[in-house]
């Protein structure tokens, strides 16, 4: 509704229940729902009348985090106030089902690893369906065929997609379900691998042997955005070089194992210490290999000895030195973490070459020991090793610090060695609305920090593969300087399964024929593309194309604040690249979940909820509400008593509305009779409190809509619930009797229109309420909105009201009168409840005194003030001599707008109520 239409509002009634809960609301509204298609997405061909959230896919990794409905429960408030708003919500789920958690989960789950050397066994039948939790070693996994391992991944996502979908569903997520996507599925796959040839032919993405981090336990490279620093057990080695004339030069190192790629000893340029031997030539220990002295920015001068050998590769810092510098290649790490097996040509003294065949094959561990134990007996090592602790990279996801190893990798450029395009995604962070607006930093300094471009290969087998294949000479040499690319109509493709045009399959790896590029894409190279995947980009037809135009670019990313650098950053740099533009308008980042000591929640701390429990426990809408507390950016902690709060608030919900509901339309047996209708118009509110109640009312929206707007969900939250309860425990017991028509304590009965403005404005407040809480609390909503809107359809549906319709039936009152005769009616009680008598007890006499801008407030509303604290003699207002406390709004008020609290200056009780005899 508009605030030109009319704004009066009709209600269809239903019988109402014997009795309310909330309890299996959750399976009632979520079969209508789906068979009533409630969420579902229909294109209007309009970007302005369309709101599209890029929803995270979550990582199927077989098991539930209660941090799962922390932020989805965010994004869904938001794509149900949009569609109340009139936004035609595009809302689709993904799984992102690639990459190596799924293969490690796979590998324990069914006790398998794949060895690519086997073929495809069509009735291969795994040795295990679950091993609980417990990790198999590799000596004992049945190696399979690359094929059958990808199919045991595809049939244990599918089983884990389905507990995950079924954990939205109860949690009331208002999803398209018809518009699903796996980003291991044809139609990811497609758009992924259309976007990378489009990188080729731009020159974005390109391959090359470089230094790259490498994890010997996954056997893979790992991109700058996945490594984590930690804490690492070492030693120092005190060691010496030597010059010409034999006297020695000392370094330091944790990594002795590495004197045989030893190619420099760097200092920094200002170090006075070696100025004098910059340039001169030394002689490395044991494997006697003359190296040059060189000066580097980077050395740290106040670091062990100040000056420390470069080796191919220890750290990257080596990897700095080596570019700089020019410096030769000397790698002895094979990507399985042990030493080489052949004979560097570099090493050619005879002593050198002989401790070298001692650490061939070996560890890096065991490597070491023998290096260390032959410094000692030669004298090159300065004492015994110090023992110390240095941090170290690690694969986010290993066990085991990351070595450097040169291999053949494919890069995507994202500003690290790209001035231009650095600068470009700094301006499109800078157009990007963060909400918290301070998570826009972490964006920048990851940006600004980049020291290289994106590598997105992995050495890995179930992932989406690169489409590419390369000629193989008349010796059986790839050409990997002109690879083999398919056309896009034939995409999606696996080379090591697909041929490429011109070539047959009895030519693949046969001189003269071709290869299949072995590599997959890093997951983030898929997922970095969601918005396209999702919006139909560059898809063929006309459905495709209009869904492109009108969800893209899309409104809202929302996801975890932990993957700003990945997830985030690659999208930008994505859509960047491939549509010039940002990929949506809004991010808004979710902080993470502690546990009650304020722990982050994990599954390696043992510390994790499972989602399922609460939701049984309390209901989907208690937890919902536990999650809608908390505020973006920042985190909250599990708490099972938020959970009692939200679910004690959609129980009340029920009780008020049908509590309203049934005053005068009630048969017999207390019944809304079948087909009974109501309608609440503005003008039919005559009465002062009614009045101040809607102004209230009417301040209320506004204020929770301009929270919404600007994605405060937790804020917005804080002032309908005040409101909420303020309705419930002030207004509605000081209107109930005269809505019911029934004389007062003195035996005067209300007027016709006093009853009805009564009825009208608990009819529309309830109303509101049941719209102002539907994103918040969708079952509980949904529930008492069939009860008086029965016929219209969902209140998911219905329009988010507006404050129009509420200011006109206040009629210029101030919503004061409702705070002042609330806290007047709370003095009230105050009396009987000091006398410990009933709250029924009649008041034969009462003065309050009262400060003079509260006296007009209180008489506005006396007969219901009277009426509810059942005054039934003198109700007598004094001047209030001195100032005692402050009322507290519920609702924010223009500074300079408060007012004082009633003071009760004298007051005489009747007699309380006759006790009914108890029935025997």
């Amino acid at each position: 509704m508009t605030d030109s239409e009319d704004i009066s509002i009709s209600a269809n009634l239903t019988p109402l229940p014997d009795r309310v809960g909330v309890d299996g609301l959750e399976s009632k509204w979520r079969d209508i729902w789906d068979t009533d298609g409630t969420y579902t997405f229909d294109n209007p061909g309009e970007r302005s009348a369309v709101y599209s959230i890029d929803t995270p896919p979550p990582t199927v990794s077989g098991s539930l985090h209660v941090g799962h409905v922390f932020s989805y429960t965010h994004t869904d408030i938001i794509a149900r106030f949009k569609r109340m708003n009139g936004f035609h919500v595009f809302y689709p789920m993904g799984w992102d089902d690639n990459g190596l958690p799924t293969e490690r989960r796979v590998q324990n789950y069914y006790g398998v690893r794949v060895d690519t050397s086997l073929k495809y066994d069509p009735d291969f039948k795994p040795p295990f369906e679950g091993t609980e939790g417990k990790k198999i070693q590799a000596k004992d996994q049945v190696p399979i065929s690359r094929r059958n391992f990808i199919e045991l991944c595809e049939k244990l996502t599918a089983q884990d997609e389905e507990r995950f979908e079924e954990l939205w569903r109860e949690l009331g997520l208002s999803i398209d379900w018809s518009r699903t996507y796996h980003t291991i599925g044809d139609h990811a796959q497609r758009v992924a691998q259309k976007a990378f040839l489009h990188n080729l032919e731009r020159g974005e993405a390109y391959q090359q042997d470089a230094p790259g981090l490498w994890d010997v336990t996954f056997q893979t490279a790992v991109a700058q955005a996945e490594l984590e620093s930690r804490e690492y057990p070492g030693f120092y080695h005190r060691i010496a070089f030597s010059f010409e004339d034999g006297s020695p030069i000392y370094i330091e190192t944790t990594r002795p194992e590495l004197l045989p790629a030893c190619v420099a000893l760097i200092a920094h340029p200002d170090d006075e210490r070696y100025k004098p031997y910059f340039g001169k030539m030394v002689t490395s220990p044991l494997f006697n290999v003359k190296v040059p002295i060189l000066a580097h920015p980077a050395a740290e001068m106040d670091k062990g000895a100040g000056i420390a050998m470069c080796c191919t590769f220890g750290d990257q810092t080596d990897v700095e030195w080596w570019r700089d510098l020019h410096l030769p290649l000397r790698s002895i790490i094979q990507r399985n973490g042990r030493i080489v097996m052949d004979m560097p040509d570099w090493i050619t003294d005879a002593a050198g070459k002989a401790l070298f065949e001692q650490i061939e094959g070996k560890t890096t561990f065991s490597a070491r020991k023998i290096v260390v134990d032959a410094l000692r007996e030669s004298g090159d090592m300065d004492g015994e090793p110090k023992p110390t602790t240095r941090m170290t990279n690690f694969y986010e996801k290993g066990d085991k610090p990351l070595e450097i190893v040169t291999s053949r990798q494919w890069y995507l450029q994202n500003g690290g060695t790209n001035k231009a395009l650095n600068a470009k995604l700094i301006e499109r962070g800078k157009e990007l609305n963060f909400h918290p607006d301070f998570m826009r930093v972490r964006y920048e300094n990851w940006v600004h920090g980049l020291n290289g471009d994106w590598l997105i290969s992995r050495q890995r087998f179930f992932g989406v593969p690169f489409p590419l294949w390369y000629p193989l000479n008349a010796d059986g040499e790839p050409d990997y300087e002109n690879p083999i690319t398919p056309s896009e109509d034939v995409l999606p493709i696996d080379p090591t399964t697909d041929v490429p045009a011109g070539y047959t399959e009895e030519q693949r790896n046969q001189p003269g024929g071709f290869m299949a590029e072995p590599d997959i894409m890093d997951t983030w190279a898929t997922s970095s593309l969601t918005p396209q995947i999702v919006t139909g980009w560059g898809e063929p037809g006309d459905d495709n194309e209009a869904l492109f135009a009108s969800t893209f670019p899309m409104d809202l990313r929302p996801q975890g604040q932990d993957i700003i650098r990945t997830w985030l950053f690659s999208t930008i740099d994505r859509a960047q690249l491939e549509n010039n533009c940002l990929p949506w308008a809004n991010a808004t980042l979710s902080g993470w979940i502690l546990d009650p000591d304020h722990k982050k929640m994990s599954k390696s701390k043992g510390n994790v909820v499972v989602p399922n429990e609460p939701i049984e426990k309390y209901g989907a809408d208690a937890v919902r509400y536990w999650a809608a507390s908390a505020r973006l950016g920042l985190d909250a902690t599990y708490d099972e008593g938020q959970m009692k709060i939200g679910r004690r608030l959609a129980i009340k919900l029920l009780n008020a509305t049908k509590f309203a509901l049934a005053i005068g339309r009630e048969d017999e047996q207390h019944h809304v009779t079948q087909g009974a209708t109501a309608t609440w118009r503005p003008q039919d509110v005559t009465e002062p409190l009614d009045r101040a109640a809607m102004a209230k009312m009417s301040l209320v929206v506004k204020q929770a809509t301009d929270y919404l707007n600007n994605y405060e969900h937790s804020k917005a939250l804080e002032v309908i619930e005040n409101y909420f309860w303020q309705f419930c425990d002030d207004y509605i017991e000081l209107v109930k009797n005269r809505a019911y028509g029934t004389a007062d304590a003195t035996g005067n009965t209300p007027s016709e229109a006093a009853v009805l403005s009564a009825r009208t404005a608990l009819g529309m407040g309830l109303d509101a309420f049941a719209r102002l809480l539907a994103p918040y609390l969708p079952y509980s909503t949904e529930e008492v909105w069939s009860w008086m809107h029965a016929g219209e359809g969902s209140v998911h549906t219905a329009p988010w009201p507006k404050p129009l319709a509420y200011a006109t039936a206040a009629f210029n009152v101030s919503p004061d009168i409702l705070a002042h005769a609330g806290a007047t009616l709370a003095a009230l009680r105050g009396i009987k409840s000091k006398a410990k008598v009933s709250m029924k007890t009649p008041i034969k006499r009462v003065r309050l005194a009262v400060s003079d801008d509260v006296r007009a407030s209180i008489r506005a509303a006396l007969s219901d003030i009277a009426e509810a604290g059942r005054v039934i003699g003198d109700f007598s207002l004094e001047r209030a001599i001195e100032v005692v406390n402050k009322l507290q709004s519920n609702v924010e008020e223009p500074e300079g707008d408060e007012s004082e609290t009633i003071v009760v200056a004298e007051s005489e009780l009747g007699e309380p109520p006759a006790k009914k005899p108890k029935a025997k």
